[in-house]
């Protein structure tokens, strides 16, 4: 059984081959009768959207679960929610606050478990910003990536899926919001030398693709004014983009607060592809899960 809780579940040949099914113009109905289970603990308008849709699109009937309609652990227990979901769906994709959830799902789960976001990883984001960089410069390997803010669960899977296509990655982050030396000793081991530095500027210099993240998410909402104070000097502006390479875009996951990671000018101007972007969101669920289908099928043609 294949689940994806980050990209280091994938290979480089895995990324590819997920990235070249995402350009099929007429893509197999490999889900056709059949239920995807998307459960949210966290809500969310792009991965709703794009999970509904791909499903669509793939012939199989998309079925939305909301935190308060299964209770994790108050009502039912994670591990019976998941036997049941499994026995309708042909996949289940889980948006979640503790990646343990995830972890516990898989280790009982007889259909793949997809993670939709958690505290510690966003496969699915970084698969659409892969794509979307691909459709840019035409291809991925030697390209740089200088992402600016918090080193978070959206920063950890994008220099993954980055080592593994051959893009280089800085990252600025304030002191003691950079990755951890866990975080870089997991990056390592999966092929991603990320430089990590404190000043914006050296992550952008040159760089093709710059990146920056809300400065607070989800579940952070306590934190958000000393998080302000902390990331004063990491918006990224017109002028910190001038370091870019003259062909460089800005890219967002979005949602963004304008005035504070990033300027209107910026993601609302010419070299912004946040919206191409968030649209890869829909095409890049829809090659994962027909990958996911293709070693489902395998696995259950074994005698």
């Amino acid at each position: 059984m294949i689940h994806l809780l980050d990209i280091d579940s994938l290979t480089a040949n895995d990324v590819s081959r997920i990235l070249n099914l995402a350009d099929d113009p007429s893509p197999f109905p490999v889900l056709a009768g059949r239920g995807a289970a998307l459960l949210f603990e966290k809500p969310s308008a792009r991965t709703r959207s794009a999970l509904e849709m791909a499903v669509v699109q793939l012939g199989g009937h998309p079925i939305y679960i909301s935190a308060s309609e299964v209770g994790l652990d108050e009502r039912e227990s994670v591990e019976d929610v998941t036997r049941v979901l499994a026995g309708y769906n042909a996949v289940i994709g889980a948006r979640v606050f503790d990646h343990r959830i995830l972890e516990r799902m898989v280790a009982v789960s007889g259909v793949p478990v997809v993670n939709l976001l958690s505290d510690r990883a966003h496969p699915t984001q970084a698969l659409a910003d892969l794509l979307t960089m691909r459709a840019e410069f035409g291809q991925l390997e030697g390209l740089t990536l200088g992402y600016v803010g918090d080193a978070n669960n959206v920063a950890r899977s994008l220099a993954l899926a980055a080592g593994l296509s051959g893009v280089a990655v800085r990252v600025a982050s304030p002191r003691g919001y950079g990755f951890s030396e866990s975080d870089l000793r997991d990056l390592r081991r999966h092929g991603c030398e990320p430089v990590q530095v404190t000043n914006p500027r050296e992550a952008v210099g040159g760089a093709d693709v710059v990146y920056t993240d809300a400065w607070t998410s989800m579940g952070q909402e306590t934190q958000a004014e000393q998080r302000r104070r902390d990331f004063a000097g990491f918006t990224v502006n017109r002028a910190l983009m001038s370091d870019a390479a003259d062909s460089a875009v800005f890219m967002h996951c979005l949602p963004a607060h304008r005035g504070e990671e990033v300027e209107a000018a910026v993601i609302d101007g010419p070299r912004s592809r946040v919206w191409p972007q968030a649209a890869n969101r829909m095409h890049a669920a829809r090659a994962l899960l027909m990958w996911l289908s293709s070693h489902d099928e395998d696995a259950r043609s074994q005698p």
